[in-house]
């Protein structure tokens, strides 16, 4: 049974009740962000109960020793780690001495959550009854500024209910924090200088081995009845690793006494190493001489701009509308776009799963997202990332045996640097590489930007294209080119041979990267001969690239008519999910690894991944059989494979099951399909829950250079709307059970497809399809 108590709304998560055993869950659930940072709902009293505690800087990262049974040459030498930085937002609260713990106090009454998703904030209230017998009113609001994408706003308002009392509220650093996720315990973080000064305070510290340095910072004010009380505080305290204020004051029965923290971080990477205490104070001085109010107000005025664009709208199922706007905001609080060196782990800042590193899932899943919805600038950062990583990529080429400038980008990386410690996935899980080239191809056929190409995307081409070379060996029994010992994206298979998409992928890497060296020959020859004279890119080794690709072997099976997962597949025993017991779900969590390994089931989209890329590759039949092949082993224990399955059953005008895959991937974390989301949520498989409904229920593809259109809409809704920022002009689609709106924002009319016609539309004027 998947979890059920967040409450179905519109634009907020909300959870009434106060229950233990779930406070983890609702710490990844309620996570905030704003691009540069981010943390975990934590509480920001003192809570003695099972916690997550995190907090995070974009950035900066640990290399964590990799830590194995036994080392193969090759291995990477550590795994990156994002690290819990030094706490900020701690407010110890002591009323009559006696200590404020949700964990340890008498009763928890009213206890509510809400995360307003539309204005940016996150807000927790509650009446509670100390060990002392006080009682009190609690309301806690807080959010990470986008306009000030250094600093965090908490307003702590605290009202006593039965009686007069004296209040401690002690605002706090601490950098005495570890990682929930560490291979040996080390030491993260060195704590150099601790300064307190009137009513701020900071902390200096620097990573290990990376030796990033970082001021962690915060200044307090203290209101009675929304007066602001000027007294500095009255204790100070200082050791090795924490910096606290106490501040004291008598309130009368139902007055409400508020605190006012600002804090937040400064990182070496956008300020002088010497001169981050003064950074600090220049960001404090901004946030405070705002105030409060005036800082939440922009927020929500930032927030409205991002939601003006990125807002899909659903009438008639709230579950579905909550769903899609939570993963639309927790996509918008990881990756602003503004900063080419930072990317979208898959945990975000919700939690330390994976590394908080990137991975094949940005140009997968994520790019489309970005593309569509933002300016193509933030697009075009994610693959400029990518090119600043080239030589890093032939550095792990390099590492593993191939030469000639071939590229292997990393499975997991911070820096370029391969670093994920498992060999099935180090070694093995090299599609990655065509995933990074579909993101090139595919942000040049929506944006109509060719210049990434010329500029940098030839030599990631190259260097792609050169690997796969290598990669291919040649079989005298098949007479074909084969891949052998590799993992697919269905990582339940290990050590294969001749996986079909991986196979597939290869071959159109080399044939795409050909044409484009050819284009760019034609088109832009100065930036050719450059990267001609830069690769070192011969003619003898274009035609060693092309008998590769002409002569790649993809198995196949005449019986089932369908192209196999790899060789071995039809050898297994080929017993259905809908066969398997509830009790041995997920196999992830119930079953040995060997049998995982040797069982049909299958983690996400393999093959059909391979159909949903090279859709135009395939007829609609072809990609029925293999959804009916592949789909029912698949038990979709990847975050990533709902979506894509989503967008190909409605393809196949398979409305209901759409829908359920829709649901699952947009509720996956809320409703915690994988019993994990305490760990974090899954942040770049929230793209594909957009996909799901702009690609699958809206049926937005490509077709000869123009958008085209099948809509379809699930009977549980009576419409949904969204936008795309289509080459610089703005398109809203209206999918209603009637028929399909469409409006453009632009200075001349554009002409796209509809159900396979043509429809011109001209500028801020509604055209109507009907269905």
């Amino acid at each position: 049974m998947n979890q059920e108590y967040i409450k179905p709304d519109n634009w907020s998560i909300i959870e009434e009740g106060f229950e233990e055993g779930r406070v983890k869950s609702s710490e990844s659930l309620f996570s905030i962000g704003n691009g540069a940072m981010g943390q975990r709902a934590n509480f920001e009293e003192g809570y003695s109960g099972e916690t997550f505690q995190g907090s995070y800087i974009g950035g900066v990262y640990y290399p964590d020793k990799t830590r194995v049974g036994w080392w193969k040459n090759g291995y990477p030498e550590y795994f990156a780690k994002v690290l819990n930085a030094p706490n900020w937002i701690g407010i110890n609260i002591v009323v009559d001495g006696a200590e404020l713990d949700l964990a340890t106090c008498k009763a928890v009454d009213n206890f509510r959550r809400e995360l307003n998703m539309k204005e940016g904030w996150y807000q927790r209230s509650f009446s509670v009854t100390l060990s002392n017998n006080t009682e009190l009113s609690i309301k806690v609001t807080r959010f990470l500024s986008l306009d000030i994408d250094e600093i965090g706003a908490i307003k702590y308002e605290i009202k006593p209910l039965n009686k007069e009392v004296e209040i401690v509220a002690i605002p706090y650093l601490d950098s005495g924090i570890t990682n929930e996720d560490s291979n040996w315990d080390d030491k993260f973080w060195n704590t150099t200088q601790i300064t307190s000064e009137g009513r701020q305070a900071f902390i200096e510290a620097h990573t290990m081995k990376t030796n990033f340095a970082t001021c962690t910072f915060m200044e307090s004010k203290v209101l009675l009845n929304g007066a602001e009380l000027k007294e500095k505080p009255s204790a100070v305290k200082e050791d090795d690793l924490k910096v606290s204020h106490s501040y004291l004051q008598r309130v009368n029965k139902d007055e409400t006494l508020e605190i006012h923290k600002f804090g937040g971080y400064v990182v070496d990477t956008n300020h002088e190493r010497e001169a981050l205490v003064s950074a600090a104070k220049t960001v404090l001085k901004k946030a405070s001489e705002l105030g409060f109010d005036a800082l939440l107000a922009l927020q929500k005025e930032a927030w409205a701009k991002i939601w003006e664009m990125s807002d899909i709208t659903i009438e008639g199922d709230v579950k579905a509308q909550q769903g899609i706007r939570f993963n639309i905001f927790q996509l918008n609080q990881t990756y602003s776009g503004t900063d080419s060196r930072l990317n979208i782990g898959p945990k975000g800042f919700t939690g330390e799963k994976y590394g908080g590193s990137t991975y094949w899932d940005t140009e997968a899943y994520c790019i489309p997202f970005y593309m569509a919805t933002k300016d193509q600038e933030v697009a075009r950062n994610l693959l400029e990332y990518r090119y600043n990583h080239l030589e890093k990529a032939i550095e792990n080429a390099e590492k593993l045996g191939f030469s000639n400038g071939a590229a292997l980008y990393p499975m997991v990386t911070m820096n370029g640097e391969e670093c994920h410690n498992e060999w099935e996935i180090t070694f093995q899980e090299i599609h990655r590489n065509g995933a990074i080239t579909f993101a090139i191809y595919n942000y040049y056929r929506f944006t109509g930007d060719y210049s990434y190409i010329p500029e940098m995307g030839l030599e990631v081409l190259i260097g792609i294209a050169r690997f796969w070379q290598q990669r291919a060996n040649f079989s005298e029994k098949k007479g074909k080119f084969v891949i052998l010992g590799v993992t697919g994206p269905n990582e339940y298979e290990n050590n294969i041979n001749n996986n079909w998409y991986t196979n597939y992928l290869a071959k159109w890497c080399i044939e795409y990267t050909l044409e484009q060296v050819q284009k760019v020959k034609e088109g832009y020859p100065e930036d050719h001969d450059r990267i001609i004279g830069k690769t070192k890119l011969t003619a003898n080794e274009k035609m060693a690239w092309e008998n590769v690709a002409k002569n790649m072997y993809f198995p196949y099976d005449s019986e089932k008519g369908v192209f196999l997962q790899q060789d071995g597949f039809l050898d297994k025993e080929l017993i259905s999910v809908e066969d398997l017991p509830a009790s041995e779900r997920p196999i992830n969590q119930k079953w040995s690894w060997d049998r995982i390994l040797r069982s049909p089931y299958i983690k996400q989209a393999d093959v059909l991944q391979g159909f949903y890329f090279f859709e135009d590759h395939f007829t609609s039949d072809e990609l029925e059989k293999h959804f009916d092949f592949y789909e029912p082993f698949t038990v979709h224990e990847s975050s990533l494979s709902p979506c894509v399955h989503s967008i190909q059953a409605a393809k196949l005008n398979r409305m209901e099951q759409a829908y359920v895959f829709y649901l699952r991937t947009s509720r996956l974390d809320l409703d915690d399909y994988n019993k994990e989301v305490e760990e974090g949520l899954h942040i770049t498989s929230m793209a594909g829950t957009w996909m799901s409904i702009v690609e699958g229920f809206g049926g937005m593809r490509m077709v000869d250079d123009k958008l085209s259109f099948v809509p379809r809409i699930p009977d549980q809704w009576k419409r949904y709307s969204f936008k795309v920022n289509f080459r610089k002009r703005i398109l809203n689609i209206s999918v209603g059970q009637d028929g399909i709106a469409f409006e453009l924002n632009g200075k001349e009319e554009m002409s796209i497809r509809v159900n396979g016609n043509r429809v011109v539309l001209p500028p801020h004027k509604e055209v109507v399809v009907q269905k």
